[in-house]
This record gives structure tokens, C-alpha cells and sequence, in this order.
């Protein structure tokens, strides 16, 4: 466990900065985007990107052409940075579990491949 921590992406810290920033500035270029494209008011406009970001899909529609567009594209911009953000944060971690998985899984592969000679003898 302690080679988390030693992995070239620690600190966690530094990584949950970078992701959250990441969020941050997409939210924030959707907000403003829906609010001058759809003329929403700011909560109204921070609802409706947050629900696109998070692929619940939004309550109602935008009410124009390109407001349309402008959503369109950031539900593709900020699912990604998203699932993006939870990698960078988690990747070190799920790498390790995954090692020491593939680890064991080679040691019990090796263990009944013994049992199995022992048994032929």
C-alpha cells in the first residue's frame, strides 16, 4: 500500500487539485455559456450544466439554436473531463489493486499448477 504513495502522480493532493480545477473551469465556461446563449438566469443556467456534466440529462431544453449546440458540445466536454478527473485521482490506486491482483492471481496459477504435477506423480 505504501507504493501509492510513492507512485510519480502523488501527492493525492496535487492530482485532486488539478481534477477539481479541471471541473471547476468547465462548469464555469458551461454556466456562463447557457446563461448568455439561453438568457437563463445564473442558478438556472449552474443547474442545467451541472445536470448535462453529470449525464442526468437536463429538465428542460435550451430554447434556441445555438444555445442547442453550445450544450451539445460541453455534455461531451465536461462527461469527459469528469471521467477524466476521477482517473487521474484514482488511477495510481486502481494501478496498484490491479498489480497486486495480477500478483496473486500468477501465485495461485502457480500453486495448482504444482498441486496438479504432484498429483500426476
Amino acid at each position: 500500500m505504501a507504493s501509492v504513495f510513492k507512485h510519480p502522480l502523488s501527492p493525492i493532493a496535487k492530482r485532486t487539485l488539478i481534477a477539481g480545477g479541471a471541473i471547476f473551469t468547465v462548469m464555469i465556461i458551461g454556466t456562463v455559456g447557457v446563461k448568455l446563449l439561453a438568457g437563463w438566469n445564473w442558478i438556472d443556467s449552474f443547474y442545467f450544466m451541472s445536470m448535462v456534466a453529470t449525464a442526468q440529462g437536463p429538465p428542460n431544453a435550451p430554447p434556441n439554436f445555438w444555445s442547442k449546440i453550445f450544450v451539445s458540445v460541453m455534455a461531451f466536454v465536461s462527461i469527459g473531463t469528469l471521467i477524466t478527473s476521477i482517473g487521474v485521482i484514482f488511477g495510481p490506486f486502481l494501478g496498484y489493486l490491479f498489480h497486486k491482483g495480477m500478483n496473486f492471481a500468477e501465485l495461485e496459477i502457480q500453486k495448482e499448477k504444482v498441486k496438479t504435477r504432484d498429483r500426476q506423480k
